[in-house]
């Protein structure tokens, strides 16, 4: 036994009667979807209000989104048009819009869009998504860092020890420890060895006048910092870490039984 399918109502305006006829000419094959137009912000709000479209696409501002809402309350309006303006996006949506797609999109997306838009889901284009997270990325950890303390932090992406770090910038003891201290509380780590692994995964330079810079470019193994060679055969002090910042655990070469044997004692 077969159903009939639900037709979706659509109320279209725009102000470029070109743009209109070609969105038409676009929906003209999608027998589940039916187009009314309306030639300006006036005409589609009375449309709205008498024929209770599942759908509005139109390019008008935010009010019009409002008044239509006000006369036909279950209807999606989805904004159609050419500005990629992020704050008239976020207009938009304020005022109730529940889509936002663009008119020099792919026109065989469109009818999907209406579709989600008539399920009561929300239909953004691509661009527009992009638009409105580009106003909202975060600023790089480093971004509020006092010039000393950037001047730091590039001196540990090239593996400096303290006391080198102390005597290129003429600080104190106490006054590296409180540097480093605002370092790891800004760029949100462990210790001193993840904040130069922060700063080398981020192409850090120390900012100008670095007295680093007379050091040479970082270290970009992929590994691991740069560290001293030490004689064969001598097992290094301490841990390390590998360039995600992850503990590796000490592992004894030599002997594996042995190293085992040791461990059981």
């Amino acid at each position: 036994m077969s159903h009939a399918v639900r037709t979706i109502r659509v109320l279209a305006a725009h102000p470029d009667p070109g743009t209109l006829a070609h969105l038409r000419a676009t929906l003209a094959g999608c027998t589940d979807i039916s187009v009314a137009a309306a030639g300006d912000a006036a005409a589609v709000v009375a449309l709205a209000g008498e024929l209770l479209p599942d759908v509005v696409l139109l390019d008008d501002a935010p009010e019009i989104v409002q008044a239509i809402l006000a006369s036909s309350p279950a209807t999606n309006v989805v904004v159609f048009t050419d500005d990629l303006d992020r704050d008239r996006i976020i207009a938009s949506v304020a005022a109730g819009a529940g889509g936002y797609l663009l008119s020099d999109d792919d026109p065989g997306v469109l009818a999907g869009a209406i579709r989600a838009a008539a399920r009561g889901e929300s239909p953004l284009a691509p661009r527009a998504a992009r638009a409105l997270i580009s106003g909202h990325r975060l600023a790089r950890r480093d971004a509020r860092l006092p010039a000393v303390e950037k001047q730091v932090l590039g001196l540990l992406a090239r593996g400096r020890t303290d006391g080198e770090i102390r005597e290129l910038l003429g600080l104190t003891p106490a006054e590296l420890d409180r540097i480093l201290e605002v370092v790891v509380d800004a760029l949100q780590v462990a210790d001193r060895t993840q904040a130069a692994l922060w700063a080398q995964r981020h192409g850090y330079d120390g900012g100008d006048g670095d007295p680093g810079q007379v050091l040479g470019p970082f270290t970009r193994e992929p590994g691991r910092i740069r560290r001293p060679e030490r004689p064969i055969g001598q097992r290094p002090v301490g841990r390390t870490h590998d360039a995600e910042g992850c503990e590796d655990r000490g592992v004894d070469r030599r002997d594996g039984a042995d190293a085992r044997d040791r461990r059981m004692r």
